[in-house]
């Protein structure tokens, strides 16, 4: 089916939405505005959105701080009941919201569907937590003294989420601060803004109320500075790069908001001598090649020891060979485009720097027949640590080899970056398992493991790679506040 007839079923069921949600209206840029929605695989428009901008951001914000005063005091069972039937309606309509998600990302739809699990898994998961916000009794050092902690929903929230996983970054963050009172302006990215206004669609069938959920999209820096600016926005959650991470921390200043920031990654995959070859191979290919390489946890550098570093290049070599690239909607296809044309440059560059310093082609290395922004998958050998691939993130089906001797050594390259997020190893000694999860400076470490994201364990990363926790128990505390209250003169 082509992007346009399957757009017009999505619109006949109410899921294609191309307006902003403010305040449980759908409305367009004040100044009639818009941006075109690019399917990445063909180049076709699917639609239009409003190119909003500050105006429509400071009226989401007030709308959100409005409703924050009556969802904030709806009981956590009431909460948890809308949420859950969000997530119900998530479920049911995971079909069409995959076919949305490869329409404007070009992941494969298996994986696409996969994604609408995986990102509903949050909203079941905060629909349970909301109910398990416990507060603390603390033994007072005064006899007439009680002292306890009380925990409150900090306030007006403002997502900001990329276009890599259009609704599992939305889900992971909306969840846990609608689960304990606050309310939330997203920002989508303009690349992928269709399924952010599909999932809001739902949310409102779902009975959370107007102004709870709120969609701005367009112009990124205006819409950024006017959360920024606002008093009533408390806290600002930011999934992107490390350079945009940086800007939204420094403006977060000058209003004391609390943040949340995953950033970018620069993950090792270690490999060691011990290691099982087929479970290393299978785990470094679902780490490096899910997403077409375009995830923040893909892994970036595969550190592989001397011993078994020729049987591993030729084991993974010929299963990254077996990789079809393709049209997302087409069957078997595993690796869909890279988002855009800027992506398909930087993989460019980054490739032809580690050749221009001695590293070698074992597979691919150039774009796809198939034209427009589709990559070869790619495997390089002879690495080193200081080529532009092993000090980046490349973003894209690019798996560089690199070769060590010491566990000492690999834990030395490992660390020796500004980033944080995943790191994986593959061994099958005990004792080294401990030994390196420990010694890595990294916020998730798979260990015979390539892929990791659960919504039951916290997510984020340490040094540059970000600040906070998502999923998980941990990952609600990021939206709540806590308050000591000491009752005096208790003896009278």
């Amino acid at each position: 089916m082509d992007a346009q007839s399957l757009a017009a079923r999505l619109k006949t069921s109410g899921l294609l939405r191309s307006q902003g949600l403010i305040g449980g209206k759908w409305v367009d840029a004040y100044d009639g505005k818009t941006v075109k929605v690019h399917n990445p695989a063909t180049g076709e428009v699917i639609t239009e959105v409003p190119c909003m901008g500050s105006r429509e951001t400071k009226d989401a914000i007030s709308s959100a701080n409005d409703a924050f005063q009556s969802w904030s005091k709806v009981t956590a069972a009431e909460r948890s009941r809308h949420l859950r039937k969000w997530y119900d309606l998530l479920i049911s309509h995971k079909e069409e919201l995959g076919q949305l998600i490869t329409l404007e990302q070009g992941k494969p739809l298996k994986e696409a569907i996969g994604e609408v699990g995986y990102g509903a898994s949050f909203i079941e998961f905060f629909s349970e937590e909301a109910k398990r916000v416990y507060g603390d009794i603390i033994p007072a050092p005064l006899a007439d003294r009680r002292l306890f902690v009380l925990k409150q929903p900090v306030g007006v929230v403002g997502a900001i989420t990329p276009w890599n996983f259009p609704l599992a970054m939305i889900t992971r963050k909306v969840g846990p601060a609608l689960a304990c009172g606050c309310t939330v302006v997203i920002k989508p990215s303009e690349l992928t803004p269709l399924t952010a206004l599909a999932a809001a669609e739902l949310s409102l069938q779902a009975g959370i109320p107007p102004g709870a959920v709120n969609v701005v999209m367009g112009k990124a820096s205006d819409i950024g500075d006017s959360l920024l600016e606002s008093s009533q926005v408390r806290k600002i959650t930011f999934t992107g790069s490390t350079a945009v991470g940086k800007k939204l921390m420094a403006g977060a200043a000058a209003t004391v908001k609390k943040l949340s920031l995953e950033l970018g990654g620069n993950a090792p995959c270690i490999v060691f001598d011990d290691a099982d070859v087929d479970v290393a191979v299978k785990g470094t290919l679902a780490a490096k090649f899910r997403n077409s390489g375009q995830t923040c946890v893909c892994a970036n550098r595969v550190i592989v020891q001397e011993g078994i570093y020729e049987r591993f290049a030729t084991a993974f070599s010929k299963a990254v060979q077996n990789l079809q690239v393709g049209d997302g909607f087409s069957e078997g296809i595993t690796q869909g485009p890279l988002i855009n044309e800027a992506a398909l440059h930087k993989v460019e560059s980054f490739v032809e720097d580690a050749i221009s310093k001695g590293a070698k082609i074992l597979l691919g290395g150039r774009r796809h027949s198939l034209g427009r922004t589709f990559y070869e998958p790619t495997v390089m050998g002879d690495v080193k640590s200081d080529m532009l691939i092993s000090r980046e993130e490349v973003f894209g089906p690019v798996a560089p080899l690199l070769r060590f001797r010491t566990e000492e050594e690999a834990i030395h390259m490992a660390n020796d970056t500004n980033a944080g997020l995943a790191a994986y190893i593959f061994t099958s000694n005990v004792q080294r398992t401990w030994r390196v999860t420990e010694a890595l400076e990294y916020g998730l470490v798979g260990v015979n493991e390539g892929i990791v994201s659960t919504e039951v364990a916290p997510f984020g990363g340490v040094k540059q790679s970000g600040l906070g926790r998502e999923g998980s128990k941990y990952g609600i505390d990021e939206y709540l506040e806590l308050k000591y209250v000491c009752l005096g003169n208790m003896e009278h």
